[in-house]
Parts: structure tokens; C-alpha cells; sequence
């Protein structure tokens, strides 16, 4: 079952005749995009059609997607490499390869502090990768991350230019990879500058690749890596110079240290954790785990002991009744990110979700590392546990409160968002630090929260009322509706 995974097919069993000049070019070898829409990583197999040989860069950690590529197209998985060390995934090299015995390929560049500390061979700039006809060629191109490198792929049997390069999170459609990570996520106080500066380096190494080469990176849209990456899968060098706002800084140093700095989404806190596991030895899971499914006794045992609820389903399903002291925290391609940000790695869980969803949940933790599940509840009527209503608000209630002032209106959105237009008189207190500013909630007075359609509202809602906040309500409509009936909204 390859879960919540867009595969597309770019080159596949075909030759692809193109022009270039005056050259007619063939190649012919087996390419695919794998796209994980919960963290909107992308992933590449490319494989010899003759050999049947294929190497995969950037794996996701529930790797049997590429086990059944593979054995759907007659391909031998022989390789397997990462564009760089990641943070906001936890990779699944080392699965794949301890079930494949393929040999792991990953770079030796950026110093001593930015090696990984497991066995690998080792890549550097112009090495060369052999996928039989195929060539892969290493192009250091920090920036990012001092370590990343760029795999340029060519059919050797073709004029020897490439024709496509693996940018991982180097470049992206639309944008470039962001050079704040290591200080932001990772602690390395004073490693931005200099990584926009190594970045702009790279681009202007890269700039001098021919203008047809296409570029696959790592990330789409919903990726935190950059700050404007787009939906299109792939695009060419002779675009990006056009319509790329970092390429356009070319020389001009200085500003696009500026630009590239200024207004990056804040990480989440989960990044650390995988910018750490993915540079060491851990335990590998092979195959998907499959969790019990709690019954009324195991459940209440749960409880009892203090493992975190977590509860999945969709807010107003959680707001009609949930379990008293549980996370909400909706199943949607948001989940691991939320998860990750919100919830301590040391934890025992016990996910409530329906039936139907519970491979899809773990293939959702597990791709960011999270492991630690106890059990499934998919009946919760079943549990006999006395559940709680959630405290709901409409628009007229909020304004009556607004005009008296006798309530404390918090806006949970980002900064960034609350900065734009949010309701006068209304603080800001960003979902994801609100355990870090629990002295700041008034218990005098009623609680409200909201955000900009009610999902990460009634995600505070949950997590102040497990810190003991009582007085607590919603205003689910938030944002969106405050817009709609034509309400104002102050910077």
C-alpha cells in the first residue's frame, strides 16, 4: 500500500528525442518522482533499462514504495544516496540498503562537523556514480547545508551534457533552499550568513549548467525548507534564471543575503531532532509496524498511566466529544508536522483515529521518526469513557466580548500571519510556543482562541485545557469568517 504517495512517471520505458542547437539527442532510462504529500519530500529512482540497475536518492523511511517500483519494472535497487543530511525527515537509506544491500553513497563534503557517522562510501565533488549507461555526477553546492551536493544525471551515450540535475534542497521550483536551517533548528549560532553566502556561491556555479538542464528538487509546496516553493514537480535552469527571484541576485551579493534571510517560516521544532538522527547510528525498521488496537481495559490502563492521547479525528468530531486530557491533532498531510512540533519525543502514544487510517498514521510518525505508539483506538464509544464537550463561540458572542473587554482573545496563528491583518484587540501567542507561554493566560478572565478556519484553535484548545486552563472557549470560525462578513482586520 503506498500511502498518501504520488508517484509520476517522467521518463518511463521510452526514448525522449529532444533538440538542443542543432543536436538531436536520445536517451533512454527509467526515471521516476516519488512524492510524499504529507511532507511534500520528494524522492527519485532512476534506473539502467538494459542492466536493470537503479539507484534511489532521498528515500522516505516506509522505503517498500521503492521495493515494489523495483520489482514492477524488473529494476535491481544497487545504490542508494542522499542529497544532503536532512531535517525534516527522518531518511530511509539505511532501510533500503539493509534490505536491498545496495551500497550507500553519501557525502564527505562540508568539514568534519557535517559527516555522517555511520558506514558509507563517501562522495565528492565530481565523483561519479555508474548506473550502467546512466551517469550521475556529484556537484558540491552548499548553502543549505554545508554537506549538500547536486547529482547531475546524464545518458552517457548522448552528447556529455547532463540533462537532469537532483537538487535536493539546493534548489526548488521557484525558490532555493534555505540557509537558516543549522542555526534555527540545529543551534550552529552564526552559520546563516555564512551559509547564504556559500549559497549564492553554489548558484552562480550552477548558473554556468546549460539552460535546458532540468531540475528536480527535494521539496514542493507545504515544505518548511523555503519560503515560496511551488507546486510543479520539476523545472529548467533557463526558467529559474527568469522567474527566480534568488537567481536574479546573481550579482548582487550582499541583497541576496537580504532576501534569502528575510521572512523564513519559523521550523518546527522536530527538525533538531532529525538533523541528529539522520547523521547517526539508530534502530532501522524494516517493515511498517502494526500496532494493536486497544480494548476498553488496555485503554483505561493508558490513561491510568499517564501515556499522551492523541486524538486524530476531525475538530468538530473532537469538539462534539474527546476524551478529558487528550491532544487534537487532525489526521490531514499537516499531521507529522503538528506531531513534530507539538508533541515530546519521549512520549507513549495512543492515537484515536477510525480503523481505516491506522497504517496510514504510522507511516505518518514513523516517516519523522516517531515511533513510540502503544495502541490504536478506533471505537471510542466502546471505551465507556465519559468524554467532554469542547467550549464553542460564534462571531456575535466574540464581538459582545471584544466591546466589554472582559475576555482574553488570543489569535494562535504564525507571527508572520497575525502581522498581515488580525482582529483589534486581539494578542498573539503562536500555537506551537503556547506551552512556553502559559504564565501569559489569564485565568481571571474567559479564554478565547482562534485561528484562520478553526484547525489549529481547537489544537490550543486541547493543549491549554491539558495544562489546566479551565475557562477556556473556541471561535471556530476565525479568520475566514471574520472576512467574509466584511469585518475589519488591523495590521
Amino acid at each position: 500500500m503506498l500511502n498518501k504517495v504520488t508517484v509520476t512517471t517522467a521518463l518511463f520505458f521510452f526514448a525522449l528525442l529532444f533538440t538542443q542547437g542543432n543536436n538531436l539527442r536520445a536517451q533512454s532510462y527509467f526515471f521516476e518522482r516519488v512524492f510524499d504529500e504529507t511532507l511534500a519530500q520528494a524522492s527519485y529512482i532512476i534506473g539502467d533499462l538494459n542492466t536493470k540497475e537503479a539507484i534511489v536518492i532521498d528515500p522516505q523511511r516506509d522505503m517498500d514504495v521503492y521495493l515494489e517500483i523495483a520489482q514492477t519494472n524488473h529494476l535491481k535497487i544497487t545504490k542508494i544516496a542522499e542529497t544532503h543530511i536532512h531535517a525534516d525527515f527522518l531518511s530511509g537509506s539505511r532501510e533500503l540498503a539493509a534490505v536491498t544491500n545496495a551500497e550507500l553513497l553519501l557525502s564527505d563534503e562540508g568539514g568534519t562537523e557535517w559527516q555522517y557517522q555511520f558506514s558509507h562510501t563517501g562522495l565528492k565533488d565530481g565523483s561519479i556514480i555508474a548506473i550502467g549507461q546512466v551517469e550521475l555526477k556529484v556537484m558540491h553546492t552548499p548553502g543549505h547545508t554545508p554537506e549538500s551536493i547536486t547529482f547531475l544525471v546524464r545518458d552517457t551515450k548522448v552528447p556529455a551534457t547532463p540533462q537532469r540535475a537532483i537538487t535536493g534542497d539546493f534548489i526548488f521550483v521557484g525558490d532555493v533552499g534555505r540557509p537558516d536551517l543549522l542555526e534555527k533548528a540545529a543551534g550552529e549560532i552564526g552559520s546563516r550568513e555564512i551559509g547564504a553566502r556559500q549559497l549564492y556561491a553554489s548558484i552562480q556555479k550552477f548558473s554556468e549548467l546549460p539552460d535546458d538542464l532540468e531540475i528536480w528538487g527535494g521539496h514542493g509546496a507545504g515544505s518548511f525548507c523555503g519560503k515560496s516553493l511551488s507546486t510543479i514537480p520539476h523545472s529548467t535552469l533557463k526558467a529559474e534564471k527568469q522567474y527566480s527571484r534568488a537567481f536574479q541576485l546573481k550579482n548582487d551579493e550582499q541583497g541576496f543575503v537580504k532576501y534569502i534571510l528575510d521572512g523564513q517560516p519559523t521550523p518546527p521544532k522536530y527538525f533538531a531532532v532529525m538533523k541528529q538522527l539522520n547523521r547517526v547510528e539508530r534502530p532501522l525498521l524494516i517493515q511498517v509496524p502494526v500496532h494493536p488496537k486497544l480494548n476498553q481495559t488496555a485503554f483505561q490502563k493508558a490513561i491510568d498511566n499517564n501515556l499522551l492521547i492523541i486524538d486524530t479525528r476531525s475538530k468538530d468530531e473532537v469538539a462534539k466529544g474527546h476524551v478529558p486530557n487528550s491532544i487534537h491533532i487532525a489526521n490531514s498531510n499537516s499531521l507529522s508536522t503538528w506531531m513534530g512540533s507539538l508533541v515530546d519525543y519521549q512520549q507513549q502514544l495512543v492515537l484515536i483515529t477510525n480503523e481505516l487510517h491506522t497504517e496510514e498514521l504510522t507511516r505518518k510518525l514513523m516517516r519523522i521518526g516517531m515511533d513510540n505508539i502503544y495502541g490504536f483506538v478506533t471505537d471510542l464509544e466502546k471505551m465507556n469513557i465519559e468524554l467532554e464537550k469542547s467550549d464553542l463561540v460564534n462571531i456575535g458572542e466574540l464581538k459582545k466580548h471584544l466591546d466589554k473587554k472582559d475576555a482574553q482573545i488570543i489569535d494562535v496563528r504564525s507571527e508572520s500571519e497575525y502581522n498581515v491583518g488580525h482582529i483589534k484587540g486581539v494578542e498573539n501567542i503562536v500555537l506551537t510556543s503556547l506551552e512556553n507561554n502559559l504564565a501569559k493566560i489569564d485565568q481571571d478572565k474567559p479564554v478565547i482562541v482562534h485561528c484562520q478556519s478553526g484547525v489549529r484553535a481547537a489544537m490550543a484548545y486541547s493543549i491549554l485545557k491539558r495544562n489546566g486552563i479551565q475557562n477556556l472557549k473556541i471561535y471556530s470560525g476565525g479568520i475566514n469568517e471574520w472576512t467574509e462578513k466584511n469585518n475589519e482586520l488591523v495590521k
